[in-house]
């Protein structure tokens, strides 16, 4: 974490010199400052400003070292335990269908909204409980 937050320091510091570069050239080349850039880049040096301040405060409070910030790490040390996933189940792909049937309710008729939440509603109950019914029951 410490290579991250080195490196979001050195894009603000990049952000910063670039904001005065563009405002000094568009005073030259314009005769005045081009505001739209200007404040664009200096919100990119504050946001990456942020994220350095925001996970250099979390590596300073979680008192270890990650993997990729110990020389004798191994690649095995980065590579955690993600979780279970259910390898033949059909349950995400409704899921979705229900999530952009709600997209196309917002876009075209409010109606399909209520229809499109149901679905939906119906897909989270059936992936959260495929384990307690059925086939893959235990």
């Amino acid at each position: 974490m410490r290579a991250n937050t080195n490196l979001f320091w050195i894009l603000c510091g990049f952000m910063l010199l670039a904001d005065a570069v563009y405002t000094v050239w568009s005073l030259l080349s314009y005769g005045s400052v081009e505001w739209v850039g200007t404040v664009a880049i200096g919100l990119s040096a504050i946001l990456a400003a942020f994220l350095a301040f925001y996970l250099g405060r979390v590596h300073g409070a979680q008192g270890a070292e990650l993997p990729e910030d110990l020389l004798d790490a191994n690649i095995d040390d980065g590579d955690p335990e993600v979780g279970f996933y259910s390898p033949w189940s059909w349950w995400p792909i409704i899921l979705a269908g229900g999530g952009a049937l709600l997209m196309l309710g917002l876009a075209v008729g409010i109606w399909i909204c209520f229809i499109a939440a149901a679905l939906t509603l119906v897909a989270i109950v059936g992936w959260t409980y495929e384990y307690y019914r059925g086939y893959f029951a235990r």
